[in-house]
């Protein structure tokens, strides 16, 4: 799918058409730069690598820098592969927000999600917590409870829900709506929310 790099910016509300207050994500959506295109001679597949937001050359190693050379591009700070774009891209292109979206169309979201530390499974699986707070009970409530029969086959089966490390992953949010498109800004406001923190990297796909 066609798509762009963008950075989280935060959170806001918009009034519709018809008055009703919707809860929105701001996304600085580009501009990218195409760094790469891949062939099915070449490479075995064709895809367009996009590059977002620019860096020195001091903080670019010798191999990138001369990636980026071949391209006709400054240095790059992110790259992602997209596939299946709409129209022939050369090299040293720039695609702007307006290239790709508009108004009322539909987009998935990529983005990597808070983390959080280890947690327990209240928090990390939503458990409900064992037993109640009378009857002498003080220091259970947060507990997972049973995670096994103790005789047979005396161990925990795989993927039992634990606690364990939360967030820090890759999370995908589909059929979000587009709002609205600030094209002199760059700017895409999205229905809902999306993934990470404030000033995170996402992967936009049409």
């Amino acid at each position: 799918m066609p798509g762009l790099l963008g950075k989280k910016i935060g959170m806001t509300s918009v009034f519709s058409a018809d008055g009703k207050n919707m809860p929105c994500t701001v996304i600085e959506a580009g501009p990218c730069v195409v760094t790469q295109i891949k062939t099915v001679e070449k490479d075995g597949y064709e895809a367009v690598q996009l590059g977002f937001l620019p860096k020195t050359d001091k903080h670019t190693n010798k191999a990138e820098a001369g990636h980026f050379k071949t391209a006709g591009v400054t240095p790059q700070r992110h790259l992602v592969e997209f596939k299946e774009f709409e129209t022939e891209l050369k090299l040293g292109q720039t695609l702007t927000v307006a290239d790709l979206f508009e108004a009322d169309i539909y987009i998935d979201v990529i983005g990597t999600s808070k983390g959080k530390g280890f947690q327990g499974v209240v928090k990390r699986h939503g458990f409900g917590g064992v037993g109640q707070t009378t009857h002498g009970q003080h220091n259970r409530l947060r507990a997972p409870g049973s995670l096994g029969a103790s005789s047979y086959p005396s161990r925990v089966f795989k993927g039992m829900r634990m606690a364990g490390r939360t967030g820090g992953e890759r999370v995908t949010i589909q059929n979000l709506q587009v709002l609205k498109v600030i094209p002199e800004h760059n700017l895409l406001l999205v229905k809902g929310s999306i993934p990470g923190a404030k000033g995170s990297i996402v992967i936009i796909n049409k």
